[in-house]
């Protein structure tokens, strides 16, 4: 066996303990159990102290991403830059008005400079949006430091408590991938809390559809 490699490869008599070892040893695993939902995720929001990593809504995948140098991304040009679905832009605003019904307090919005992620956040109409490279798409990164820098940066803002109220930011899935252990659909939210030692614990996730259960819950 290499150094420093652990083989899984285990016979069915053995099953059940080399299984949980396999486990163990593939690192911390994040349980079901501990996600909020519905009520108890409604409160947390409400509390606030949450950092909403939305990745944008909806888009029309027919078209491309075409960056050629830096700055590019900012295009709203359809023939140049992959942009919101009409079916993204009014999920955008349902997502917003729900945040707004439910009384979840927003201290700060920040977006990607991506043309999509800063109309998914300005539609959501949660306040002034602030594009930032720190949870810049990727594919894109080195124009801004590289992979690395982008992953490490988007880590360390959703380890910060927010200003105030929640911080929502608004990004890409790609970015949700590799800094945390979870992947967003188009429009989902990612709900995280800040755990005081530098890191972040995942509290909850919100699918676009969620949203209309939480506003029955609330009793609306």
């Amino acid at each position: 066996m290499a150094a420093g490699k652990f083989s899984c490869s285990i016979s069915m008599a053995s099953f059940g303990g080399m299984l949980a070892l396999c486990l163990l040893l593939a690192g911390p695993v994040l349980a079901a159990e501990e996600l909020l939902e519905d009520a108890a995720l409604l409160a947390a929001l409400r509390d606030g102290g949450h950092n909403l990593y939305f990745r944008h809504v909806g888009t029309d995948w027919s078209q491309h991403d075409q960056v050629q140098q830096a700055g590019d991304w900012r295009s709203c040009d359809a023939t140049r830059m992959r942009q919101l679905s009409q079916q993204g832009r009014d999920d955008a605003r349902t997502i917003g008005s729900a945040l707004r019904r439910l009384e979840v307090p927003v201290g700060e919005v920040l977006a990607s400079p991506y043309c999509r992620t800063v109309e998914t956040a300005r539609l959501m109409e949660l306040g002034e949006v602030t594009p930032t490279i720190q949870v810049m798409n990727l594919r894109a990164a080195d124009y801004v430091g590289g992979r690395a820098s982008v992953i490490a940066s988007a880590q360390a803002l959703l380890a910060s408590p927010p200003p105030a109220g929640n911080r929502v930011i608004v990004a890409h899935g790609n970015v949700a991938r590799e800094a945390t252990p979870a992947y967003p659909a188009e429009g989902e939210a990612l709900v995280f809390a800040p755990d005081g030692e530098g890191g972040f614990k995942l509290r909850g996730r919100i699918t676009v559809s969620d949203w209309s259960r939480l506003l029955s819950v609330a009793g609306q």
